[in-house]
């Protein structure tokens, strides 16, 4: 009875994972169809499964190499194939071989850096900063930009009231324009030793980290006033606190040398 129950337990954590899996997939053919919208969402909701997975594993003090396999799995599919067929069929097909290239560039980098993290992390280790822009990180500044790009449709088609932000809404065309050198950059700072700060290890009790839950906070109550928009700010605000902490080390070794 023991062992029938330790074995459900241990495949909780990769349900989660195969539901990642599984939004990944659908995501793939939902931009197939041209439902970037819906293909963004399920990238949302693998991204959720994402968060979940590993901390259940770990309350349940059921991590395994199987478990972590799987999830580097999951991530290739949910976070790098399915966000690059979505911006292929978006955005990268009307520049032709250049905009494949760059498709191909964002899995690759993709597959490099869950590899990369695999290795970092072998023994169950749980570090405090990602060396490398994370996958699921990536994937969801692409995804929230679909779902702010969307808006202007169905602002301009539907007499709705959708809630935005006015100032990046005019500029959301400008920004189309502009993600085939978002999606390299976004994979450079993948396979990049750039640091980027984990939730993975926030204690409450410390006071510094019940700021930046406040913050959290703050920015889910922010998301749901306006969710398309607030959710693309965030990760791109993510994606650039890497090089913005690099250009702050660099100030302050400047600032001790004088």
């Amino acid at each position: 009875m023991d062992g029938k129950l330790k074995k459900g337990i241990y495949i909780i954590p990769s349900l989660f994972t195969c539901g990642n899996m599984s939004c990944g997939c659908l995501s793939i053919l939902a931009s197939i169809d041209g439902d970037f919208s819906k293909a963004a969402w399920l990238i949302i909701l693998a991204i959720a499964f994402d968060a979940l997975d590993g901390r259940v594993a770990r309350i349940t003090k059921t991590t395994s190499e199987f478990g972590i396999q799987l999830d580097s799995l999951s991530d290739l599919v949910s976070f790098g194939i399915a966000p690059s067929v979505m911006m292929y069929q978006l955005v990268l097909n009307s520049i032709g071989k250049v905009g494949i290239t760059i498709a191909i560039l964002f899995v690759l980098c993709s597959a490099l850096r869950l590899a990369k993290f695999n290795i970092a992390t072998k023994g169950g280790a749980v570090y405090s900063c990602f060396m490398g822009l994370p996958v699921p990180a990536s994937a969801g500044l692409l995804v929230s930009f679909v779902l702010s790009y969307e808006l202007l449709d169905v602002c301009s088609v539907q007499s709705l009231t959708v809630k935005t932000i006015p100032l990046l809404m005019n500029n959301m065309p400008t920004v189309f324009k502009f993600m085939p050198a978002v999606m390299v950059v976004l994979s450079l700072l993948e396979v990049s030793n750039i640091q980027y700060f984990s939730f993975k290890k926030m204690k409450l009790s410390k006071p510094k980290t019940f700021r930046i839950l406040v913050l959290l906070v703050t920015m889910i109550l922010l998301i749901i006033a306006f969710p398309q928009n607030i959710i693309f700010i965030v990760f791109s605000l993510y994606a650039l606190s890497g090089i913005l902490g690099i250009g702050a080390r660099y100030y302050r070794l400047r600032k001790k040398k004088n």
